[in-house]
């Protein structure tokens, strides 16, 4: 993840209390309600898909290593896309969960089963993970069709939204040479298949380009935010009543809560294996 590789509004919280609150299971936050947000309207891209749009301020369960843990009492779950198959959403959604699907879209991972069909000219360097390399996202030629044929499976198993990790390698050292202008041109890409998928999308960190890209993404996925003094520029998502799905790694709950309850982001604390411990807001 992209934070990680590097070391690593008032009206979203009161669209949150309107949604209803009551106390969650261990009492730290808002019980879920059976949809964890709304559906409808056209895709923030023009297409005409309708793409479920999560409620800002509820809580979440980020889950991406060892066995899953299906059972937190939660409304939305993110959960990586290859590793589970179309029955683990499908009960899911029996517990009245909504299901995002974690795909690397700005980095190559050789253990992925499609990993033989990046050519060698698109892998740039390592990104700070075991077997991931960055992208030459400037290949939208190449790159399209194979991101197109990820969406596809998460549509196909049932997902409801996409994370597409890594959405910010201009800011980093890839080996190749990629502007912002290159990055708002993938970005858009990746909405623009997603949302053509009936799938909503969330940006991932990528902070300075959210003024741009705010209108073409249905949530912000963030890490270390609070760590790094970077919650103000998530904002603007905020501002338009879209969720934030934050996570911190290092510092305590009372380090960060009190001031994502006030903005309204949706936060917990993780281990960075991402496992299914969790501890939120």
């Amino acid at each position: 993840m992209t934070r990680r590789s590097l070391a690593l509004t008032a009206l979203a919280l009161a669209a949150a209390l309107l949604a209803g609150c009551t106390s969650s299971p261990d009492g730290t936050g808002p019980a879920p309600g059976p949809t964890g947000g709304r559906t409808g309207g056209p895709s923030p891209t023009g297409g005409p898909e309708a793409v479920w749009q999560p409620e800002p301020g509820g809580p979440w369960q980020w889950q991406l290593s060892g066995k899953l843990d299906p059972t937190v009492d939660v409304p939305v779950y993110d959960i990586d896309g290859f590793d589970h198959p179309a029955a683990t959403v499908a009960d899911l959604h029996r517990r009245g969960r909504k299901v995002i699907c974690y795909l690397s879209t700005g980095a190559w991972e050789d253990f992925r089963p499609d990993a033989g069909e990046f050519p060698k000219t698109l892998l740039g360097k390592g990104n700070g993970w075991e077997g991931e390399r960055w992208l030459d996202i400037r290949r939208t030629d190449v790159l399209e069709p194979l991101m197109a044929a990820r969406l596809d499976m998460c549509r196909d198993k049932g997902f409801d939204a996409v994370e597409p990790d890594n959405m910010d390698g201009y800011a980093n050292d890839t080996g190749f040479p990629l502007t912002a202008a290159d990055q708002l041109r993938y970005n858009r890409l990746i909405a623009r298949l997603a949302h053509e998928r009936g799938l909503s999308v969330g940006l991932k960190n990528d902070l300075d380009q959210i003024p741009q890209l705010v209108g073409d993404f249905d949530f912000a996925v963030n890490e270390q935010c609070a760590q790094y003094d970077e919650c103000d520029t998530l904002r603007p998502f905020l501002d338009a009543g879209k969720a934030v799905f934050h996570v911190e790694y290092e510092l305590p709950t009372r380090a960060f809560c009190p001031e994502a309850r006030r903005m309204g982001m949706s936060s917990i604390l993780k281990r960075y294996d991402l496992d299914s411990w969790r501890r939120p807001c």
